[in-house]
Parts: structure tokens; C-alpha cells; sequence
């Protein structure tokens, strides 16, 4: 059964989505722009503050499943440019260090806000 994962330490969902999703096994986090949770948009800033950023959404989501990075099993990333893949490569290896989950990385035509990195997981509950 379906159960909504929401959290005040994560940017909440500004439309008909949810920050999270999980069935008691999977969650499935929505995807996660450079925006703090007070509301500040950081898509001046450069790709690697915007991963993090993005990552630290993520992690704060989860955290509040009772999860951490290393509970996730894959990872989407989404980016303006293809050129930045290796600026944040460089700061998604910050989050994980060890046994790093699937990925994928991939240059779309443009993202929300005009930001230049998208994040999104599923990690495991189980």
C-alpha cells in the first residue's frame, strides 16, 4: 500500500506530487532541484552547489524514513548541460563514498527553474 513521505527539512512538493512515495519496501524520492528548504533557489550557483544541494534533499528525505544514502539503490540525474557531468560527478562522490547505488545521467532540454541539476532515488526500506 502507497504512503506519503513528507518532511520540513526538504523543500515541500509546490505541486501535485509528493516529496516521497514508498511502499514499505521501496521509496522513491520526487526529483530534487537546488532549492533549500526555506525556499532559496540556488540555480546561480554552480553545479556542484546545486548537486549537493539536490543530494541534500534527497538525504533529508530519507532520513526522515529512517534511511540513509546508503539505502539507495538508484539514482537519476538530470542535468541542463552534459558539459557539467564531471562538476557533479565530483560532488555526488561526496555522498557516496562507498559502494555507490546504479545511476543515471542525462542532459534533458531544460529543468524547472531554469536550475541546472535534477536529482532523484529509490533506496531500500527493507
Amino acid at each position: 500500500m502507497k504512503r506519503i513521505i513528507s518532511t520540513n527539512d526538504a523543500p515541500e512538493a509546490v505541486g501535485a506530487y509528493s516529496q516521497a512515495t514508498t511502499n514499505g519496501g521501496l521509496v522513491f524520492t520526487a526529483g530534487q532541484i537546488p532549492l533549500t528548504p526555506d525556499g532559496d533557489l540556488l540555480d546561480d550557483e554552480d553545479v556542484a552547489v546545486q548537486t549537493r544541494q539536490s543530494l541534500e534533499n534527497v538525504k533529508a528525505i530519507l532520513e526522515e524514513e529512517g534511511l540513509t544514502m546508503q539505502d539507495v539503490l538508484k539514482v537519476t540525474v538530470f542535468l541542463g548541460d552534459i558539459d557539467d557531468f564531471d562538476e557533479m560527478n565530483d560532488a555526488y562522490k561526496e555522498y557516496f563514498q562507498d559502494n555507490p547505488p546504479a545511476r543515471s545521467a542525462v542532459e534533458v532540454g531544460e529543468l524547472p527553474k531554469g536550475v541546472g541539476v535534477e536529482i532523484e532515488a529509490i533506496a531500500s526500506a527493507e
